[in-house]
């Protein structure tokens, strides 16, 4: 069994540094700190994003318009297989993702 605590308070040493939570079959845990945004991407696999800290602003394509969200902490998404988006933090923010292990 092991333990973690601290990770509402975990930084990394550059924007979306991440610490292994745990792995479940293929599929990884981790809490990622960021303070800048991600890219546009599209992963080849679900993911499930759990802001615990902070505020982000979760952009995304739906039908090829861009579409914006609020996340606060305690708020999620779940992002199929395919769907475009990025994740921009509102200051620094700690996210909890959830994806295949070599999703791209």
């Amino acid at each position: 069994m092991r333990f973690l605590s601290g990770l509402d308070v975990f930084t990394g040493d550059r924007p979306w540094a991440s610490t292994l939570v745990g792995e479940v079959d293929d599929v990884t845990v981790r809490v990622h700190w960021t303070d800048a945004p991600y890219r546009w991407h599209v992963n080849d696999g679900a993911e499930v994003f759990l802001v615990l800290a902070g505020v982000v602003d979760m952009h995304y394509r739906d039908a090829g318009e861009e579409k914006l969200r609020r996340l606060n902490a305690g708020d999620a998404c779940f992002a199929e297989a395919g769907d475009a988006h990025v994740a921009h933090p509102v200051g620094e923010a700690r996210i909890l993702v959830v994806e295949r292990r070599d999703s791209v």
